[in-house]
């Protein structure tokens, strides 16, 4: 996976990529990261015909109709579209197409590759593609043999986004004694690519854990965790997480680098602007391109691997974090319920997340009824 991972960091710096497959090759570009100069380089490398792929997310949050099995959509692009068009086309919350909504093409398998690589990118899920012609062959050549180029196999792109591998090595540890636990071990591990770290909270002697072992899944939130966001719940679990665990006579509180359901900090942001335009939570998601939720728990499972933890109870109001540490091979042996303090500001959030994913907040919204 070595040469995908790499083509994430260089997608992620505004750089080409030069995707090689048994059906063709392609040069890609993240729309997040494009520029004019980016465009015109482009232009001088390749006289193939260009598209824009989105996801079957963003496509039918602006009225596309995409067959529910779709990996993506592809979208014909004249090759003197500028950076405007295809921002707008990728981000604009709606009607970003008018009254003429585009043909849609079927996906190759560069166009895929490239798209799993800017997912795994924690970009706008957007991509620009060019399929490569014979006469462009000495200039890219070229810019290959220079290094001014990186070239990622299209089957180990995709890889990198079916069959997600973290591969987690624990880096560095500390005891740092906690508020409501002033016995904490922090062991944090980072994921092979480099591009990701977690944060494993030991609570507690471990000796001296409860069978099954007190956990809460916690991903990352930087504006309820730190600043206190009043938006979300996310800083209310954490503490109480932390409180509720070290009462249980100690557990685990993993800390997961899942800002946004996993979508990353820019596009919360990005979708928090949204939900001030009268999207919700879930809406807003999509039409950025995104799933209702994109985190995945290979790492948390591995982390409790690493801990020897096989069996826990969770603290969770998410079923679908009990299906991912089953699937893992964790044991759950029940769920806690983890509630955070309603108020006016999330109270539409936490509704979403009841109503269109599943999550187990019934008690807690009933407190607004009354």
């Amino acid at each position: 996976m070595q040469q995908a991972e790499r083509g994430v960091f260089d997608l992620r710096r505004g750089r080409i990529l030069h995707l090689s497959g048994d059906t063709g090759n392609y040069l890609a570009a993240s729309v997040e990261g494009l520029s004019e100069n980016t465009l015109n380089q482009i232009r001088q490398l390749s006289a193939g015909s260009w598209r824009l792929v989105l996801t079957p997310h963003r496509a039918r949050s602006q009225g596309l109709d995409v067959p529910d099995d779709a990996a993506g959509v592809g979208l014909a692009m004249p090759s003197d579209a500028t950076v405007d068009v295809l921002t707008r086309l990728a981000l604009e919350p709606a009607a970003a197409f008018g009254d003429a909504p585009p043909d849609l093409l079927a996906m190759r398998a560069g166009d895929a590759a490239a798209l799993a690589l800017v997912r795994s990118s924690l970009l706008v899920p957007a991509v620009l593609t060019v399929r490569l012609v014979e006469q462009d062959r000495s200039r890219v050549q070229a810019m290959l043999a220079d290094g001014q180029l990186l070239s990622v196999p299209v089957e180990e792109a995709r890889r990198l986004s079916s069959h997600p591998d973290p591969r987690l090595s624990l880096v560095s540890e500390a005891s740092i004694p906690l508020e409501d636990s002033s016995d904490t071990r922090f062991l944090l591990f980072r994921e092979s690519s480099g591009l990701l770290e977690h944060v494993a909270v030991l609570i507690g002697d471990p000796a001296q854990w409860p069978d099954p072992v007190p956990l809460r899944l916690h991903s990352a939130c930087l504006t309820g965790d730190l600043f206190g966001s009043l938006r979300c719940d996310c800083g209310d679990q954490l503490r109480s997480g932390v409180s509720m665990i070290a009462e249980a006579g100690g557990g685990v509180l993993l800390y997961l680098a899942q800002e946004g359901r996993g979508i990353g900090l820019a596009n919360k942001l990005r979708a928090y602007t949204m939900q001030d335009a009268g999207f919700d939570t879930v809406d807003a998601d999509g039409c950025l391109g995104f799933g209702q939720d994109e985190r995945r728990y290979e790492a948390a499972v591995q982390m409790l691997q690493h801990l020897d933890v096989e069996r826990v109870s969770v603290l969770t109001n998410n079923p679908g974090k009990l299906d991912a540490l089953n699937a893992g091979g964790i044991r759950v042996s029940d769920r806690r319920a983890l509630h955070g303090t309603l108020n006016a500001h999330n109270m539409r959030y936490l509704t979403a997340k009841s109503e269109r994913s599943g999550h187990l907040l019934d008690a807690v919204l009933a407190q607004s009824k009354a």
